[in-house]
């Protein structure tokens, strides 16, 4: 075989070769029986895992497994990876399958636990390079389900450029209340409107109940939903598979036809960087923007980018949102569920709509062999007028996108807000600051926070935190008690995909660095302003200097095992909180 071209050497490769079919000859393996003695040892470890004579010669290719019955979002995923493996038997491959670790969002939020989450998207994409890497496999097939698996498995992909594809493992089905769709974030808001003497009893139990009726990840253009909806405009993953529900038959189907595509790419030798460009990575970042997805797509695809060796920095996120308008009403700020934007045509007919109106790189290859301009071919260019999940492109939502990269004297690097659908796109108030997010949440509960307040939740960053958790639970307390327009909420931290309302996250630098976050005092008066794209600190340049020559680096929360790790490694947020620069 070939040696295995990575990074910018393979896209040279195959602009040389024309993407032609690789050698028979795949692997390692398949050398095998040529090989001579030296090598019996291996083949006979593999015949005790069903290898015959005639399996030598065939692609390896790693499934990458993410089921666990510890959370919706992956309980359905080993139909999905008995389907693919059965499938990649059938076209003449060799499946191997790996486990990967998961960490669930909704489960963990709002304790110590939700540190680890955005710290588990290095860990799980560390296991599939081990994994892939260590066993010298031709292809992988990564299939999870959770916020961190989606860009966990995109990064690997990237980094190891043996073909790919990822299959993700569906939404979940909307609960139903008193004839109001329910998500998982409906709970955490109704434990704010609850705990304001807002909700019976009986409303809070039958929200809590009726929730989450079946597997799968939640069910609003939040993150998982975000990040695998964005992965068909990169050209990853199947048009079109993304936001089926994980139960349904069609879900399992797709995996199915997603290892058949794979072991083609194999065959022809089409791998990730060929795929995954500046064009592509625009493409998909046009899609979070015209969907309303999750202020995570930047933090995430700031690090598929880094993983890729694709120049992509945080002020590209900004010149997308401005050409780019909203054209989904989809939930968290707006009213219909990932089932229904299926239903309305999904992924393609908003692809579709954005190439027709120049907004898509057409000539992008896909995972399948065709250009993104092919797979769309057969979709209509206008959205069906029996459904307003999508709007046309001359009535959107809003004409420009919603996720804003805000700089000023507060974040000079600069940090991340969803703009749209805010009552007050402008507020100056006094700053009310916390050092954790359990000390904040402390505060809402007992009900000290006020109208006009600007929250401050800081060392809570990739350092700091370490991990930058989601501040679900305290966003969603503030909505259920009525302030969700009325206050301001920043933090070095991160926000969940279900986050709405006046809230700026990332900032950077991060207090534990010592950026201006770490110098804000009880009643400072702070701006934001989403028009101006502006996050001020207005307090003098010589009172913070005097302030900068006090402070001092907290010690870190965490000194052995994987979190401290972690924080010795991770970069900013402005390069994706990575930690293999």
């Amino acid at each position: 075989m070939a040696e295995r071209k990575t990074k910018t050497g393979a896209k040279k490769a195959a602009k040389k070769s024309g993407n032609k079919a690789a050698p028979k000859a795949l692997n390692w393996r398949s050398k095998l029986i040529t090989a001579g003695v030296s090598r019996a040892p291996n083949r006979a470890m593999l015949r005790a895992v069903g290898f015959g004579d005639r399996d030598f010669v065939k692609p390896i290719v790693g499934v990458a497994n993410g089921y666990s019955n510890m959370n919706p979002c992956n309980a359905g995923i080993q139909v999905l990876v008995d389907k693919a493996m059965a499938a990649l038997r059938g076209a003449g491959a060799m499946p191997q399958v790996f486990g990967t670790p998961t960490i669930t969002d909704g489960i963990g939020m709002g304790t110590e636990a939700m540190k680890y989450s955005l710290v588990s998207r290095e860990v799980i994409a560390d296991a599939i390079e081990t994994s892939v890497n260590g066993q010298a496999m031709d292809g992988v097939l990564v299939c999870g389900g959770c916020d961190k698996n989606m860009p966990a498995g995109m990064m690997a992909m990237a980094r190891m450029n043996v073909p790919g594809i990822y299959v993700y493992a569906g939404t979940i089905k909307p609960g139903r209340w008193k004839g109001q769709d329910l998500t998982v974030v409906s709970v955490f808001e109704a434990v704010g409107a609850y705990s304001a003497g807002n909700m019976k009893d009986a409303d809070f139990i039958g929200i809590e109940r009726n929730a989450c009726p079946s597997v799968g990840a939640c069910g609003g253009m939040f993150t998982a939903n975000t990040m695998s909806s964005s992965f068909e405009a990169l050209g990853m993953s199947l048009m079109g598979s993304s936001q089926m529900a994980s139960p349904d038959a069609e879900k399992a189907d797709s995996a199915a036809e997603s290892a058949k595509v794979l072991v083609n790419a194999i065959k022809n030798n089409i791998r990730p960087l060929d795929i995954i460009t500046r064009k592509s990575i625009e493409n998909a970042i046009a899609l979070v923007m015209a969907t309303g997805g999750s202020t995570n797509a930047v933090l995430h695809y700031l690090a598929i980018a880094s993983a890729a060796g694709v120049k992509w920095t945080i002020d590209d996120f900004e010149r997308v949102r401005r050409k780019v308008p909203v054209l989904c009403d989809l939930k968290p700020s707006g009213k219909y569920v990932a089932v229904d934007f299926h239903r309305a045509g999904g992924v393609p007919q908003v692809l579709k709509i954005l190439l027709a109106n120049g907004l898509l790189h057409g000539d992008c290859l896909t995972i399948t062999g065709r250009t993104m301009a092919q797979e769309l071919a057969k979709i209509p260019s206008r959205p069906r007028k029996d459904q307003d999940v999508i709007r046309p492109f001359n009535k959107p939502i809003y004409k420009q996108g919603h996720l804003a990269i805000l700089k000023g004297n507060l974040s000079p690097d600069g940090c991340v807000a969803k703009i749209t659908g805010l009552v007050n796109p402008s507020i100056t108030g006094p700053a009310r600051v916390f050092n954790s997010e359990p000390e904040c949440m402390k505060a809402i509960m007992a009900k000290k926070i006020k109208a006009g307040d600007v929250v401050v939740i800081r060392y809570e960053g990739p350092k700091g935190g370490p991990g930058m958790q989601e501040m679900l639970a305290p966003t969603s307390a503030l909505i259920g008690q009525g302030l969700g327009d009325s206050i301001g909420l920043i933090t070095d931290g991160r926000f969940s995909g279900g986050t709405w309302g006046m809230v700026v996250g990332h900032v950077a630098p991060e207090a534990y660095l010592g950026g201006p976050i770490a110098l804000i005092e009880e009643g400072d008066s702070i701006t934001i302003d989403a028009h101006k794209l502006l996050i001020k600190l207005n307090v003098s340049n010589k009172v913070l200097a005097e302030r900068r020559a006090k402070w001092k680096q907290p010690a870190p929360r965490y000194t052995r095992g994987l979190m401290a790790k972690y924080m010795k490694l991770v970069s900013p947020a402005t390069t994706g909180a990575v930690t293999d620069l």
